[in-house]
């Protein structure tokens, strides 16, 4: 791995950033990649490193931004005959660069740690903290009156959760930001309030039925919404008909997890919102935003894949469907 990538990754690492790492792991001749050969990306799309012609370039950086978003690793294939060279638990992709070849990319998302935010000082909220960490989130002590004695495996007690880390972003994006109010009985309304507004994707309350009804209307009288209030788990966790500190703890991750993991099922299956066009000449779908080339004719924009394709189509635009006319933009 080259050096300057590796103090990249270790300077997104230091400040809980996320990122993507794509890394060569086979090809044919005469592609000019070689395995090993890797590129960082981040979720705004810069790219930095090398994985071969700039005509791989844009189907890694749409996959990273995928694996970002769902979380999960994925292989890619650059070929020039696709239909023909599909392997299972691999997507396929037409090759488009001059030389010919292919490659196999793999993709890796790595991902800050997700947080877990626990206000409270009762012992299912010391039990969430020493499980949670265990699990590997960082943690939370969200309470005003935490300290170190009482959660001595926290990333951050009291106030030093109020603030943002040393980058001056949030911890970690609201997608992997997780909840509980586990106070019982001691500032249970505002430390409701205090994690609507975290806006996480799973905020869980523990507390009877009656009770959080009885909440929900002082929520509701505080300005909380009935949307936000509508998401709320309550009572948090999964009914395993848990009863010790402990248990109820394991309830609510094991809730926490399935939570995430339906999430994650959400953004595979829902269709991208980024908006896609065909590349006239190659076939392959090209995301509007972070296009290799483009081109003007006739009133008409044309996205490309790669430099090259869009050179075959100003050379001869009327064997992809486009009549040569003037005022094409070179």
């Amino acid at each position: 791995m080259r050096s300057d990538l590796l103090v990249l990754a270790a300077d997104l690492v230091a400040r809980g950033e996320p990122f993507a790492l794509a890394t060569v792991v086979r090809r044919e001749a005469p592609f000019s990649g070689q395995p090993g050969d890797m590129a960082l990306i981040t979720p705004g799309g810069s790219f930095q490193g090398w994985v071969g012609g700039s005509c791989t370039q844009p189907v890694v950086v749409a996959e990273a931004l995928r694996a970002l978003a769902d979380g999960t690793p994925r292989l890619v294939a650059l070929t020039p005959n696709p239909s023909s060279d599909r392997r299972p638990g691999i997507a396929v992709f037409p090759m488009t660069c001059h030389s010919g070849g292919s490659v196999d990319v793999f993709i890796e998302p790595v991902l800050p740690a997700p947080r877990l935010v626990i206000f409270g000082l009762s012992p299912v909220a010391r039990a969430l903290s020493r499980l949670g960490k265990a699990m590997g989130y960082a943690i939370d002590a969200a309470d005003p009156e935490a300290d170190r004695a009482t959660f001595p495996e926290a990333d951050r007690v009291g106030a030093e959760s109020k603030v943002p880390d040393a980058s001056g972003r949030p911890p970690s994006p609201a997608a992997r930001r997780f909840a509980v109010v586990a106070t019982m009985g001691e500032r249970d309304e505002e430390s409701t309030l205090a994690a609507l507004a975290l806006e996480p994707a799973y905020l869980g309350v523990v507390a009877s039925q009656k009770r959080f009804g009885q909440m929900r209307e002082t929520l509701s009288a505080r300005g909380a919404s009935p949307e936000s209030l509508d998401r709320i788990h309550n009572p948090a966790g999964l009914d395993i008909g848990a009863r010790t500190p402990e248990q109820i703890a394991v309830s609510i991750l094991a809730e926490i997890v399935q939570a995430e993991s339906r999430r994650r099922e959400s953004v595979e299956t829902s269709p991208s919102v980024a908006r896609e066009e065909r590349d006239p000449v190659c076939g392959m779908t090209v995301e509007v935003a972070t296009a290799a080339a483009r081109a003007e004719l006739h009133g008409r924009t044309y996205y490309f894949c790669c430099q090259g394709c869009r050179d075959r189509f100003l050379a001869t635009p009327e064997r992809y469907g486009a009549a040569a006319l003037p005022g094409v933009s070179r």
